[in-house]
């Protein structure tokens, strides 16, 4: 399909909210079973109905000609998609002409046979997500997953010279006492730390109930050890950091719960099977897939507009007493977070 020659006017919601960021799933695939990401036995997407690297690269050309300067490549597991690096090197040619930074969320599992790959692409940067530190709370949050796999992907990134931000999700009850050991952890290493609030998304087997964790009370928690001062570091997403007396390492808090920040959002969010969710808490979504198989490229662009002025003011993330159902039936892994 021939690139069309979109409009170069920025993105703006109906809100007045500058949307400078995308976040591709580019599979919902993933080697782990996260128990707060999805259910124990997973019915994933047929081959036929997830977008190909190449129709996933026209619509990242397409967004980044927008105005769209940052890209985070998520999952599932984004390294379990075959040829995963055509599509890194592809969107990594924007570098520099139009996009900012392209990013990637992974488990780290695979790091070890990519973060060259990364590194050569223009990736500056990965999140990782890391809720444990001890082998057999790990294997029993990630359901069988091996931390040492995470550990050997950590060093080559390392060496790659991605800079790594550790992503936490704080559990009631299964992690909560490994926080300040998982930041003591990240200063020593050199790593960022960013802790975050489970997310009421899909149904996973668990009750996310008994797990929440406000972090307004894990903040308060640290401050017993460490004074915490907010700083106006921004990576483009929802975390707010702090700096961590006596340590190098950034402490960001991510509060869909305890405090919303919706105001600012700049996000939109692309499934693997083509579809805008212009929020992740919200069903409303855009079908990209169909126009661009029906119609190429033409067909795809009056759709980012319609997407734009859907957007909603907030999500609407609630967990308590009585709050038994999720607040979408989409699994985490599905939209990429």
């Amino acid at each position: 399909m021939a690139m069309a020659e979109p409009s170069r006017t920025q993105m703006t919601d109906g809100l007045g909210r500058r949307i400078s960021y995308l976040r591709i799933s580019v599979t919902d695939r993933c080697d782990l079973r996260c128990r707060y990401c999805m259910a124990e036995k997973m019915q994933f997407l047929p081959k036929n109905q997830v977008l190909t690297l190449e129709e996933i690269a026209l619509l990242a050309d397409l967004f980044v000609a927008r105005g769209i300067n940052k890209i985070r490549l998520t999952g599932g597991e984004p390294l379990v998609r075959r040829d995963i690096g055509d599509l890194v090197r592809r969107i990594g040619r924007h570098l520099g002409n139009g996009l900012d930074e392209l990013t990637l969320t992974t488990n780290g599992t695979r790091l070890i046979n990519h973060a060259d790959m990364l590194a050569d692409a223009g990736v500056r940067r990965i999140n990782v997500s890391l809720d444990s530190l001890d082998p057999a709370r790990f294997a029993h949050i990630t359901r069988g997953g091996d931390i040492q796999a995470v550990f050997g992907g950590l060093k080559a990134a390392q060496a790659a010279g991605l800079a790594i931000k550790i992503n936490m999700v704080a559990l009631k009850g299964v992690n909560d006492g490994e926080i300040l050991p998982m930041l003591r952890w990240c200063d020593a290493e050199g790593l960022d730390l960013t802790l975050i609030e489970t997310m009421p998304l899909g149904e996973t087997g668990e009750d996310r109930t008994d797990h929440y964790l406000p972090l307004s009370q894990v903040a308060d928690d640290i401050r017993a050890h460490y004074a915490l001062t907010p700083v106006s570091d921004r990576t483009g997403g929802p975390a707010r950091y702090h700096s961590v007396a006596g340590m190098t390492a950034r402490l960001g808090l991510i509060t869909p719960l305890t405090n919303n920040f919706c105001a600012d959002c700049n996000r939109i969010r692309m499934t693997c099977e083509g579809k805008i969710f212009m929020c992740l808490g919200h069903e409303d979504h855009v079908d990209f897939k169909t126009a661009l198989r029906e119609g190429g490229l033409p067909a795809v662009e009056p759709l980012i507009d319609r997407a734009l002025r859907l957007k909603p003011a907030r999500h609407d993330f609630r967990i308590g007493a009585g709050e038994t159902a999720p607040a979408t039936r989409r699994h985490m892994s599905v939209t990429g977070g």
